[in-house]
């Protein structure tokens, strides 16, 4: 077991874990996670570098249950899983029956939409235009596939969170004051966030794993739950460590599983090279045995 762990030039530590996220997650202490959050493999056929992304579905389900039941029992009573779930259009079934394994065990207290690309007009009958980017899909059967979900889950389904932490200004400023709740201009974003990815000019140099989420994404769940809430941050899927970056960004600790070597070696070098753009920081990486 690789181990890399980094102080952030903010607070908290960056930990990364280069194992089995089931390993992992079996050794933590019950209740000592206050904010997940992550997105696993989608089992869509994603080509990974190392992971089989086409299990059979039952195998694959009962895994990220087991998965899940862990989770539970590591995030504290007041916490929040955030899980990022997508489809693919001949298979938009995946989310869903995810959620539904992990029903048993959660309460859904939120879905977001978080939304990649999207069509505007500037009003009735006046010029439409788009923002962002998304995957064309080809033939005629399918819509370009612009969204995916964030489900929030949670022990109780009355975790409270602060809302206005990614709260927007008002469009109608009338408002301030007509309702008692609009003390100052800022309301609840809703659950609709458009978080578009930026644009690249090379997938390989600059979005090398083939499932990532934008920095932001992480960043506004955490800030949802409410920051001064928040010890410790637990991603099992680590990937290419975005969610780690964003907590780095915010000042608070978090813990990373990745069991794929390489893209391990990748998060811990982008980890490494935000924190060399502020003051000098501890960093420590190291090989452990795996336990028995």
């Amino acid at each position: 077991m690789t181990v890399f762990s980094i102080d952030g030039p903010f607070g908290g530590t960056i930990t990364l874990l280069q194992e089995d996220c089931l390993a992992g997650l079996r050794r933590l202490a019950a209740g000592s996670v206050d904010v997940v959050v992550t997105s696993p493999p989608y089992n869509l056929g994603v080509r990974y570098a190392t992971y089989v992304d086409d299990r059979p579905r039952e195998e694959y389900l009962g895994w990220l249950e087991e998965v899940g039941r862990e989770i539970r029992r590591v995030l504290a009573e007041e916490g929040s899983f955030f899980l990022n779930a997508g489809g693919k259009p001949t298979d938009p079934w995946v989310p869903f029956d995810i959620l539904a394994r992990l029903r048993p065990h959660f309460r859904l207290q939120n879905v977001i939409h978080w939304i990649k690309a999207i069509s505007l007009s500037r009003g009735h009958g006046l010029e439409e235009f788009s923002l962002g980017h998304y995957k064309p899909i080809g033939g005629q059967r399918f819509l370009h596939d612009c969204h995916e979900y964030v489900f929030h889950l949670t022990k109780t389904g009355r975790v409270k969170l602060d809302r206005l932490a990614v709260g927007v200004p008002y469009q109608d400023k009338s408002n301030l004051g007509r309702w008692k709740q609009a003390t100052r201009d800022k309301r609840c974003r809703g659950n609709t966030w458009f978080i578009p990815y930026d644009t690249i000019q090379s997938r390989e140099k600059e979005r090398p794993h083939p499932a990532t989420f934008p920095v932001r994404l992480p960043e506004m769940c955490l800030r949802l739950h409410g920051l001064e809430r928040v010890r410790l941050v637990l991603d099992p899927f680590m990937g290419i460590g975005t969610t780690a970056l964003a907590c780095l960004r915010l000042g608070v600790s978090c813990l990373g599983f990745e069991i794929d070597p390489h893209y391990f070696e990748m998060a811990a070098d982008r980890i490494r090279r935000a924190a060399a753009h502020h003051p000098p920081v501890q960093e420590a990486i190291w090989t452990c045995m795996k336990p028995s």
